[in-house]
């Protein structure tokens, strides 16, 4: 018998899979699976919303390198929401804002 996967045990996987492989899997879950239905972006991308960042998935969101990455929030175009130890936590909003600034 195969293995059977929760939405719950899907979501985790998700977030182990790097930025841009997401990206890919959602492009190709939208062609494939949602082309017949008119669904809204806070339908599909709703649970985001409060999402947070580390630097590195921040970064590949941005669609920058980490380099021009760590110069946005050295020169403070961007600031984290947190800091948990020596790692800043980027929160979706600010990330939103400055994608679109």
């Amino acid at each position: 018998m195969g293995h059977v996967m929760t939405a719950e045990d899907l979501l985790d996987e998700l977030r182990s899979t790097p930025f841009l492989e997401r990206g890919r899997f959602f492009s190709l879950l939208g062609r494939n699976f949602l082309q017949d239905d008119n669904l809204r972006h806070e339908q599909v991308f709703g649970h985001l919303a409060n999402a947070e960042f580390s630097s590195q998935e921040a970064a590949e969101y941005l669609e920058i390198s980490i380099a021009t990455f760590r110069r946005y929030v050295q020169r403070g175009k961007l600031k984290p929401s947190r800091v948990v130890g020596r790692s800043q936590i980027f929160s979706t909003q600010s990330l939103k804002k400055l994608k679109h600034s």
